[in-house]
């Protein structure tokens, strides 16, 4: 056997873990990572589950339009709030209460099918719970990231949640959700989601508490009423939020974005796999998985690379450009067809929004973290209850084909007017991410 002591030589270094899998080393990040995989099939789940259970009920769009409008009218109510608190809370102990939550919600959407007593107004309404539950849980999660893990691994532990939220929520729940109503009813899907949630719940509680990352108060500021204190946090969000341009930009954009996006994915997608292409559950659950592959595919190819000079340009290029073959959706009766862009859009949406999330943690300050995060649910997702409740009689209306073909020659639009208008080929060269941040 050579000595490479003897001889002089070096010796060889082992090979390093990929740049993508580096979070992995901590042990905390991957108990968290472990409990939002189980909290993500289980939101996967229901994303089938309950759009066919309104279906046995003898539901439509403007039935289907009720209930996801609860989902997103709770996430709304809460998000900011949810903001405050993570930046109050353990961000653990938040996302033990979410995810218990969940846990009783769905079990009692499975009772409510199992007995025969689920209508369509129970539905919403364990939707609109289920909204307010997330609008606590991911601005505690984006809060609690940086806390485990160092800035140069954020980037990659963005790129792993951009791969397990596609291939989880969007490709093994639907599927898994699938096979359960086609083996019995939605009602045994709705078990199996409270299951999931459950024990997303036991694994949190194995994570290791973390000291708040908040700046502590002058010593002569005044005691405030803890109300007060609130509204206090919540407006210095907004306007941290106001004057950021980058942010500012950003956030408006998406929010048009999500008015014209999101109606017809959440909505109109299942009826155009139904009626137009013949699907049933498990046409729907290939639609949605062809979405979750293709995001994961694009959240690795950024998650394995530095993030770009340009990365205002790229991530709102990504997320306009990348909705274009949503426009083929209501013009074909092919379901491969749809599944190709469905994959397209996928890669390219998730891609920009690995971005996104990696430059709220690291160009945000932390003690703002929690604020911001929830601001970017609260002003982005502003118009998703709008989209949704108006996609049912829209489409209805108009059709699927000219709703499909406003989602996605409308986004390349917004993105250069948000581009343009913002100035945001200036901004991200004024403020490099020095790559020698990253590992």
């Amino acid at each position: 056997m050579r000595d490479d002591a003897a001889t002089g030589t070096p010796p060889r270094r082992r090979p390093g873990l990929p740049r993508a899998a580096r979070p992995f080393r901590e042990g905390q990040y991957r108990i968290l990572i472990g409990a939002m995989t189980l909290s993500l099939f289980g939101a996967g789940m229901w994303l089938v589950a309950v759009v066919w259970q309104v279906i046995e009920l003898g539901g439509g769009p403007i039935e289907l339009s009720m209930v996801a409008t609860g989902s997103a009218a709770g996430l709304l109510a809460a998000v900011l709030i949810g903001g405050v608190a993570a930046d109050r809370i353990p961000q653990r102990r938040i996302m033990l209460t979410v995810e218990a939550t969940k846990t009783v919600a769905i079990a009692v959407a499975a009772v409510l099918a199992f007995t025969g007593s689920v209508d369509v107004w129970n539905l919403a309404v364990i939707s609109f719970a289920l909204g307010v539950a997330d609008g606590f849980f991911y601005p505690a999660y984006s809060a609690l990231l940086p806390s485990i893990l160092p800035a140069g691994e954020l980037l990659a532990a963005n790129g792993v949640e951009g791969v397990l939220r596609p291939m989880v929520m969007q490709a093994a729940g639907p599927a898994v959700a699938s096979a359960a109503i086609a083996a019995s009813s939605p009602g045994f899907a709705f078990a199996l989601i409270a299951g999931a949630q459950l024990l997303a719940a036991v694994a949190l509680a194995f994570l290791r508490p973390t000291a708040l990352r908040r700046e502590p108060p002058a010593p002569d500021a005044p005691r405030q009423h803890p109300f007060l204190a609130v509204l206090v946090d919540v407006r210095a969000g907004f306007a941290y939020m106001i004057r950021t341009p980058w942010l500012l930009g950003t956030l408006s954009y998406f929010t048009l974005l999500v008015l014209v996006l999101m109606g017809p994915i959440e909505v109109l997608l299942p009826f155009a796999v139904k009626d137009q292409a013949g699907g049933g559950p498990g046409g729907f659950a290939l639609a949605l998985a062809a979405f979750g592959i293709g995001g994961a595919a694009g959240s690795v190819v950024v998650a394995s690379r530095r993030l770009p000079r340009r990365y205002l340009t790229v991530m709102n290029a990504l997320w306009g450009l990348g909705c274009v073959p949503l426009a083929v959706i209501g013009l074909t009766t092919e379901l491969w067809v749809m599944i190709v862009a469905l994959f397209l859009v996928g890669f390219a949406f998730q891609a920009g929004t690995v971005i996104w999330g990696t430059l709220l943690q690291r160009r945000v300050p932390p003690a703002m973290l929690g604020r911001v995060s929830s601001l970017d649910f609260f002003v982005s997702l502003a118009f998703m209850p709008v989209s949704m409740a108006l996609a049912g009689p829209v489409g209805e209306a108009i059709g699927l084909a000219p709703a499909f073909l406003v989602a996605g020659l409308v986004p390349p639009v917004l993105a250069l007017s948000a581009i343009v208008i913002f100035r945001m080929s200036r901004d991200e060269l004024e403020h490099p991410l020095d790559p020698g941040d990253e590992p």
